[in-house]
């Protein structure tokens, strides 16, 4: 069993718009969330969000304190969001086991001191996409099945951005003090995400795109309206984004991506649009 991890920093505006494309991918891509037998996580000091990936194989995998947090535990001061995108599997919760199947999510509030992953099978063993952020006040575990999630379609074929939008761990379903998640589903023959692009100057975001086939890839564009840049990805990839960015994401191929967030606003339509024909 490995723990791993990274620290990335904030990047402003001005420092992006000086950035190769290595130095983009190496700022804001994150690669190899999903290893056996491994929990991998980054630290980025937006919003001190931690994004990461677990996934247990051959034995349970316990999710330990890193040395950035200065904490006992991990939930010493953190809250975390789960989102299962692999085969069946489980979370124990200080005790408590939750089941955890395809697309399942599950909240954890802070103060939890052990957190555990484990897979009902190691021939599809499950993957368990993690965010976190810090946490003020404790608020309870909870479990959102897919039947759970408030649902929103958005888009059309015609613009080429049919979409579902699950919303999974929302403050209208599950009391959190900044995490919030869910998954946006591109329909065949759609491509566009987030279009129109909008930034949130309040809350930053984190992109994580899977359903994507091995031999096709998604081109996430970034940056402020009117100096956009943009990061070729593959399947089961991050991307960190900033407040002052807009993020969103064009594929060779149809996929889901599942969007997090943290800030000071929890107002899910908290965000300031900005108009297609604007982007440069």
């Amino acid at each position: 069993m490995k723990n791993n991890y990274e620290v990335r920093y904030a990047c402003s505006p001005k420092e992006t718009k000086t950035l190769t494309t290595e130095g983009l991918r190496k700022e804001f891509l994150i690669q190899n969330l999903m290893e056996a037998d491994t929990i991998n996580l980054v630290y980025t000091h937006f919003d001190r969000y931690i994004v990461g990936g677990a996934v247990p194989v051959n034995t349970p995998l316990k999710l330990a304190t890193i040395d950035p947090l200065k904490s006992d535990y991990f939930l010493e001061r953190r809250e975390i969001g789960i989102i299962n995108v692999g085969g069946a599997g489980s979370v124990t919760v200080d005790g408590q086991k939750y089941d955890l199947d395809f697309k399942e999510a599950l909240y954890i509030g802070k103060e939890n001191k052990e957190v555990s992953f484990s897979s009902d099978s190691a021939d599809t063993p499950a993957k368990f996409y993690i965010n976190s952020t810090p946490a003020h006040k404790v608020y309870p575990t909870k479990k959102i099945s897919r039947a759970d999630a408030e649902i929103v379609e958005m888009g059309s074929i015609e613009t080429a951005n049919a979409r579902t939008i699950r919303k999974l761990i929302v403050n209208s379903l599950v009391e959190t003090c900044q995490v919030q998640m869910g998954m946006t589903e591109l329909k065949p023959g759609s491509v566009w995400n987030t279009m129109p692009a909008h930034v949130h100057d309040r809350r930053m975001e984190v992109y994580f795109y899977f359903e994507l086939p091995e031999d096709q890839a998604v081109c996430h564009f970034m940056g402020q309206p009117q100096e956009t840049r943009h990061i070729w990805m593959v399947n089961n990839e991050a991307v960190i984004s900033p407040p002052w960015s807009i993020h969103s994401g064009s594929g060779t191929s149809n996929y889901t991506f599942i969007w997090g967030m943290a800030g000071e606003n929890l107002d899910y339509g908290d965000m300031d649009h900005c108009k297609i024909k604007d982007l440069k």
